[in-house]
């Protein structure tokens, strides 16, 4: 069975990204226009633009098009800006963040996802601003600054330490807590928290909760 891949497109957009209050029309022109099927493994496809996570490497899991359009949407990217993406996944979203800002660093802890990532975007001739490196966030660190940081899984505390990488106006989008009352947040750099949505992904490898003993 052949797919139409771009009214699959249209309906993600009309039928699962608006109706979840995602309005902002830069956003709405990413979603709509990018090959998301380019970035999802080949057993995969028929559900690339579906409301469900679809699965990555090593457990690793897609995000759900409503939460990437939201993440979008709450980060508010503009032309000139920076990006600092954790978490490289399939490259999709990074593909999405480089339409939107001047530049895209994504790390990702995975060699082998990584290599994935990268070569997703240069098969759908995108991300020629989008700079893949394998690298851990957790034990990281650079003397840039960035624009706005996107940690695209959860963590189960607030990433405080990754506000030295926001330039002084700029913006870090999390998920937070544990399940099933995850928070989505957008911190400023000054550190004030301010909350997005509520919803469920899973954790950034090294920053789940710490296991509770008891006797």
């Amino acid at each position: 069975m052949t797919i139409d891949y771009n009214h699959a497109r249209e309906l993600m957009v009309e039928q699962q990204i608006r109706p979840w209050d995602v309005l902002e029309l830069r956003v709405l022109k990413v979603l709509a226009t990018l090959p998301r099927e380019a970035f999802v493994a080949d057993a995969c496809k028929a559900l690339a633009y579906s409301d469900v996570e679809l699965p990555l490497a090593n457990g690793q899991k897609m995000m759900k098009p409503v939460i990437e359009g939201r993440t979008l949407q709450a980060l508010n990217i503009q032309d000139g800006e920076s990006v600092l993406e954790i978490g490289s996944g399939s490259g999709y979203l990074a593909a999405c963040l480089g339409q939107l800002g001047r530049e895209v660093l994504s790390l990702e802890i995975d060699p082998a996802q990584a290599a994935i990532a990268r070569a997703n975007l240069d098969a759908a001739h995108l991300g020629d601003n989008v700079r893949i490196e394998t690298a851990d966030a957790l034990h990281w660190d650079t003397e840039r600054r960035f624009d706005a940081i996107v940690v695209t899984a959860a963590m189960d505390q607030l990433p405080s330490a990754f506000l030295k990488w926001l330039r002084p106006q700029g913006r870090l989008f999390v998920i937070h807590g544990r399940a099933p009352a995850m928070e989505a947040v957008l911190i400023s750099a000054e550190g004030k928290v301010s909350s997005q949505f509520e919803t469920e992904i899973g954790y950034l490898r090294g920053a789940e909760p710490v296991a509770q003993f008891s006797l």
